[in-house]
């Protein structure tokens, strides 16, 4: 397969109508390998088994070149790097033990791209203020909303066209490339055709700068090749230039997310959204006066034809890892998902998509487990009850059989047992609400404490219950004896009214 620049090449200039000799011509590669990638209806990653890396030797450095190649852009020519003098330098400062050919096929591929890149930024010229038909602007925005109870902050992806001031929005919980790249299928398929060109911050993932270039992710070159989407980036200093966008995803939160929109599912509130965001552009145009969705069929008009197939939004990681003793994989160095005790030891691939973990066995290929994504620095198990008992306080009905009650004591499996089934929704939900604050071992120890004092689960009695049960227990030593008798005399205030607050006070 050849590198990702030249696919997007490639189907760039077919788009543009380029013969296949020429491209091939311009691009050294062979007239099969063009047709091969322009007719290539599905781009998506596979999962497959660890690529070698083409400077293997250099692996942690290129980095640090890259930084030198960029400073040298803004540096007089005679005083730039040369590969001997990067060489030399790996050598000298980062103990580098490869050899120089090594060093020179890199440097030489990488200003290749550098000098392809400036090409790009060059013939699209500065950034136009007025926008044509098709052409979007895609920005992030952050707010809460309440998931199976229980609240999140999280972000949303908001896709707005200019022309027509009309604006769609999608939830997530990150800001990375399959997030992005998902948001932007659910909104092409939504519009049935592919935006002319979309515009970008410096989004997480998507693209990022090092001096005055722009690098995208792999996954999202390869969405960009697929729908055929031509796409710039801002400059972050420029609010002028993605303003449009900005004030949508204001109007979004304040609209679309005010009071705070409480769900379970949310790809189902994703789906209501994009009809919920076109009812925001029944209106006329701030500036010009026309109703927006008149304007908006002009967008819908320049939009291009979608693809035969949809892009798939998972980014499969390409090295394999290895289950531990109990099947376990880790993701992101904190969320563990359990590939079940047959893949103990074993390999595994993971595939990120938006929502879920999809695991295979790196040996067959055969997927042991989907699970719905993590976020977050704060570790995560797929075994935990924690992250079971959300959904169980949504579908109470499979407490029999569910994680939860076999994680609890007997003591607290009896109670919730004989309970009625309302009764046992409302239990489960204290519970839910004492592990999001307290933990889960503490609002377990709280809810037991709780059901010994006092013969139930109430709301006040178990928050407590499981604070001091995070506090290790401890009581509150005071230097002096505490007394109590105010509080005493407070509460005949309030049962006995005014005549005996002249006997206790005086007054």
């Amino acid at each position: 397969m050849i590198d990702v620049d030249k696919i997007e090449d490639i189907r760039k200039r077919a788009r543009r109508g380029q013969p296949v000799a020429v491209i091939a011509r311009e691009l050294h590669v062979s007239e099969p390998t063009v047709r091969k990638y322009r007719d290539m209806e599905d781009l998506s990653q596979r999962p497959g088994p660890e690529r070698e890396p083409q400077f293997p030797s250099l692996d942690g450095l290129t980095d640090k070149i890259d930084a030198w190649l960029e400073d040298d852009v803004r540096q007089w020519r005679k005083q730039r790097h040369t590969a001997v003098r990067v060489y030399v330098r790996l050598r000298d400062e980062e103990g580098y033990q490869g050899s120089y050919s090594t060093v020179q096929r890199y440097v030489r591929r990488r200003r290749e791209q550098m000098a392809r890149e400036r090409d790009e930024r060059d013939a699209a010229g500065f950034l136009l203020l007025e926008w044509l038909p098709g052409e979007c602007q895609v920005d992030f925005g952050e707010a809460d909303f309440r998931v199976r109870g229980v609240t999140v902050r999280g972000k949303y992806l908001t896709v707005s066209f200019p022309h027509a001031n009309v604006g769609l929005t999608q939830v997530f919980w990150g800001e990375t490339s399959e997030c992005v790249c998902q948001g932007l299928r659910n909104v092409f398929e939504f519009l049935g055709g592919v935006p002319v060109r979309a515009v970008f911050d410096n989004a997480t993932e998507v693209g990022r700068r090092v001096g005055s270039a722009i690098h995208t992710s792999e996954m999202f070159r390869l969405f960009a090749a697929h729908y055929g989407l031509d796409y710039t980036f801002t400059n972050p200093y420029s609010g002028n230039e993605k303003g449009n966008v900005e004030n949508m995803v204001g109007t979004h939160r304040r609209n679309l997310f005010v009071p705070v929109p409480s769900f379970s599912d949310v790809r189902g509130f994703n789906a209501r959204l994009l009809r919920d965001s076109m009812d925001l552009s029944d209106k006329r145009h701030y500036r010009l006066g026309t109703p927006q969705l008149e304007l908006f069929g002009e967008d819908r008009a320049a939009l291009s034809p979608l693809p035969a197939a949809g892009f798939s939004c998972v980014r499969w990681e390409r090295r394999a890892r290895r289950c531990n003793k109990q099947g376990d994989v880790t993701v992101g160095g904190v969320h563990r998902y359990n590939a079940g005790p047959a893949m103990a030891g074993r390999e595994a691939l993971v595939g990120l998509g938006a929502f879920d973990v999809t695991v295979l066995d790196a040996a067959t290929g055969e997927v042991v487990a989907t699970y719905e994504r993590e976020w977050g620095e704060a570790p995560t198990s797929s075994a935990d009850p924690t992250l079971q008992l959300r959904l169980l306080c949504m579908r109470p009905g499979g407490w029999r059989d569910s994680v939860v009650r076999g994680s609890l004591p007997a003591s607290l499996v009896a109670f919730l047992d004989a309970a009625e089934p309302a009764d046992l929704a409302a239990d489960l939900r204290v519970l839910r609400d004492a592990a999001a604050e307290r933990g889960f071992a503490a609002a377990v120890e709280g809810m037991e404490r709780a059901l010994e004092a006092t013969g139930g689960v109430d709301a006040a009695s178990v928050g407590l219950a499981a604070a001091v049960a995070a506090s290790g227990g401890r009581r509150t030593e005071y230097d002096e004896p505490v007394d109590l008798s105010v509080y005493d005399g407070a509460l005949r205030l309030v049962e006995g009214g005014a005549d005996d607050a002249h006997e206790q006070f005086g007054a």
